[in-house]
């Protein structure tokens, strides 16, 4: 009896190994109740819109009330999304409109957590970000995703997203959200780590404009106390050898040059060591002492992103510098 019941499996597996998707899909369409099936051909339809790029058929389509109430179904092989979603990562910015005039949910989440805009970051498409910040997206993604907008936009060297990021109140310190027990590499994971690793020198810039810890790339003194001996950006721009302009301008921003441990290592890059050994050595000079100050009133005043626009005047200069030697 034991051997029929046995002949009988290898039978009814050798039959499901000869079945096609197709057929598999055929069966499941048959348990499904004839409404959902409706409502999944019409999400289909409106996610076809999107995949065309069609905008004047995804508006005819939205006139409709059964359409507006599907606007948030997620649907596709694989990981299912919504329309917005599917718009935000093909770059469809006509679409994407619509679908935010008609009520999409801006911040809506896929399976991985994704967020529409961090979907259009990925892909780099501008004009995308542009219009889903305008419409409220957060900046700072979702807090149940590991990365975020600005990690994927300084790791891919997309200076005008950041920017844009930034500008809508994005976190220029901030980090991969990682378990307590890894804080070692998250410290290490900041977007300024990053465009340092990935040699991205103006998304380096951009962030230390924006507010960058130039030392740690984090604020967070519980969690840098937490951990033995945290790598900071230079010693990170000394490992990977990145090019002098991404030391100077740590310096210029007023990092520590003497919290890397230069004596128990070996870097490839002699000339950024030099650099840094004559900083050590050398007062620091007039243009980054005035910087530094001016930062620091920025950062007080909430403005910290014009300091790139400054033009200082030289009176401006010498009595920062004078206000810095008294102190």
């Amino acid at each position: 009896m034991l051997w029929i019941v046995t002949r009988n499996h290898q039978e009814m597996f050798s039959r499901c190994r000869k079945m096609s998707v197709m057929d598999i899909t055929k069966i499941f369409s048959l348990l499904r109740p004839k409404e959902e099936e409706e409502e999944l051909a019409e999400v289909r339809e409106l996610h076809l819109a999107v995949v065309m790029d069609n905008p004047d058929y995804l508006q005819s389509l939205l006139l409709e009330d059964k359409y507006q109430q599907l606007i948030n179904s997620r649907s596709g092989w694989g990981v299912p999304v919504t329309p917005l979603r599917l718009a935000a990562s093909k770059g469809s910015l006509e679409c994407l409109k619509i679908l935010l005039a008609n009520g999409a949910e801006v911040d809506i989440l896929d399976v991985k957590a994704q967020t529409p805009l961090f979907t259009a970051v990925s892909a780099g498409h501008y004009d995308c970000v542009k219009e889903l910040l305008k419409a409220g997206a957060s900046p700072s993604g979702s807090v149940y995703n590991n990365c975020s907008p600005v990690l994927a936009a300084a790791r891919d060297g997309k200076t005008n997203i950041l920017q844009e990021l930034l500008q809508y109140g994005a976190e220029a310190n901030v980090r991969s959200r990682l378990p307590e027990w890894s804080a070692n590499y998250t410290t290490c994971t900041g977007p300024l780590y990053l465009s340092a690793v990935y040699e991205h020198l103006e998304c380096f810039r951009t962030l230390l404009l924006n507010g960058a810890d130039p030392d740690y790339n984090c604020t967070d003194q519980t969690l840098l106390g937490r951990i033995k001996n945290p790598k900071t950006v230079l010693d990170i721009c000394l490992k990977h050898e990145c090019r002098i302009p991404f030391v100077k301008l740590l310096i210029d921003f007023g990092a520590n040059v003497y919290l890397p441990d230069l004596q128990s290592k070996t870097f490839p890059n002699d000339e950024a060591l030099e650099l840094l050994l004559r900083e050590r050595v050398c007062p620091r000079s007039l243009m980054s002492q005035s910087r530094l100050a001016i930062r620091k009133l920025l950062r007080e005043a909430g403005t910290i992103h014009l300091i790139g626009q400054l033009q200082i005047p030289q009176t401006m200069l010498r009595y920062l510098q004078h206000q810095t030697a008294a102190k």
